[in-house]
């Protein structure tokens, strides 16, 4: 658990961040390097995943975990928690038919329709926010979801992108301009 949560924290910010915060530092300089925490980065990384292991219950991250991965915006039926094995192909079948998943005659991206339509239920005005530097939630990942609400029918989205240092974490620090895009925002809708 401990090291999940040093790898997460590495995730939640960006290498330029890092670079800057730590850089190369050593935690004890005038010492001989061991193979325990040598770098200021390494002692930073240690901390988190100590104190994360003791606030909180390692059942806990499984369940978010999972329910991140299993999350899904598309009109896709979520899968089945004990799938049912395949039917076994009938004599009669077609040789024309195409699987779901597999692009239409126009080329259409069977994922994006799907994505289409499971956010077509959403009408009020929508702010998407894409940080450059957030690798969780990349931000042409955040674009896209833009451009489908757009062409589910939204037609009041906002997209709003920011080149900020501080990778996912960004909403958590920088308020000036993650509080102005929210609240110029909300001024308009």
């Amino acid at each position: 658990m401990k090291l999940a949560r040093q790898i997460a924290t590495i995730s939640y910010r960006s290498g330029p961040e890092w670079e800057k915060r730590f850089g190369l530092k050593r935690a004890r300089p005038d010492e001989t390097p061991a193979l325990c925490a040598d770098f200021l980065i390494e002692t930073y990384l240690d901390h988190q995943g100590e104190r994360f292991c003791l606030q909180y219950d390692p059942n806990s991250l499984l369940y978010v975990s999972k329910a991140m991965d299993m999350f899904d915006m598309s009109s896709l039926a979520p899968p089945s928690p004990s799938p049912s094995p395949p039917p076994p192909p009938s004599s009669s079948s077609s040789s024309t038919s195409t699987s779901p998943s597999s692009p239409s005659s126009e080329g259409e991206d069977p994922t994006r329709t799907a994505l289409v339509k499971g956010l077509s239920t959403i009408t009020m005005p929508t702010l998407v926010l894409g940080i450059q530097s957030d690798i969780l939630f990349p931000f042409w990942q955040q674009k896209e979801i833009a451009s489908c609400l757009k062409q589910a029918g939204n037609q009041n989205v906002t997209y709003y992108e920011l080149d900020a240092m501080y990778g996912h974490d960004t909403f958590l620090i920088d308020l000036v301009n993650i509080g102005g895009a929210v609240k110029g925002h909300l001024e308009l809708a």
